[in-house]
């Protein structure tokens, strides 16, 4: 399966995997905007050669969007092979890829945002498990740091302890949802939210995080996207509309 790398070169004529629309649309925007803005930092975009999400994002960990110590090593921003392309050997290759590419540029290991059970926009705890990765650290509540080391030697990186107990945070009233660009469907979903919260008459705050140093310093470990409730994390997966009705009415009624 051959392999493309997104440059600045190709990055207006590649599809990036996760949006494949056209680049009007304002997800490929968002992301296309964001990716040009880290390639500078050393962040790869790695997509097998079909149409669809077929990709790993991967950067060094002192670049990372995320609130972590893990100098040396690099991050996985996300790993994702889905649909018709699952059980062909294609996330195998992408993450051996991106342990090479981290070896040969002198890098203590790999670095790896899970849970304690398999969910949405997080790596699979049981692969990655399986490829040889170790728990790091945890966080509250299910959130957990995994790594491959390339040696014994290596230090182990941990989440920042700000993050290590996700319980109240800013005394803010009704719902805040912090999140980035680094995924396309913010774009496309942070403005429904906020349109359902208007037509609802629920109070609802946003917090777009827009630099490394915002993003390091978050309250929650996945900066994407992360909604709190009162200052009570509720949840990190992206919602739809619906899910997002369904949170308020069982979390917000009265």
């Amino acid at each position: 399966m051959e392999l493309i790398k997104i440059t600045r070169e190709n990055l207006e004529t590649e599809h990036i995997c996760c949006a494949i629309s056209s680049n009007k649309d304002c997800q490929v925007r968002a992301k296309k905007s964001w990716l040009n803005a880290r390639l500078n930092e050393g962040l790869v975009f790695l997509k097998c050669n079909v149409r669809g999400k077929c990709f790993v994002e991967y950067i060094p960990a002192e670049h990372a969007w995320a609130p972590i110590e893990a100098d040396g090593y690099m991050y996985i921003d996300c790993l994702w092979v889905s649909g018709q392309f699952k059980g062909q050997g294609y996330s195998s290759l992408l993450l051996a890829e991106c342990i090479r590419d981290s070896k040969a540029k002198g890098k203590k290991g790999i670095v790896v945002l899970s849970s304690k059970k398999k969910a949405g926009f997080l790596s699979d705890p049981d692969h990655l498990k399986y490829k040889g990765f170790l728990i790091a650290d945890t966080a509250d509540p299910y959130f957990e740091l995994m790594y491959l080391p390339f040696n014994e030697a290596a230090d182990k990186p941990h989440f920042k302890s700000h993050v290590k107990k996700t319980g109240k945070k800013k005394p803010q009233n009704g719902f805040t949802l912090y999140y980035t660009n680094q995924c396309p469907f913010t774009a496309k979903y942070v403005p429904l939210l906020e349109k359902t919260a208007k037509n609802k008459n629920i109070e609802f705050h946003t917090e777009h995080i827009a630099t490394r140093e915002q993003a390091q310093n978050a309250p929650c470990p996945f900066t994407t996207f992360s909604l709190f409730l009162n200052g009570e994390f509720i949840t990190h997966e992206i919602l739809s509309e619906k899910k997002f009705e369904k949170i308020i009415s069982e979390k917000a009624a009265g």
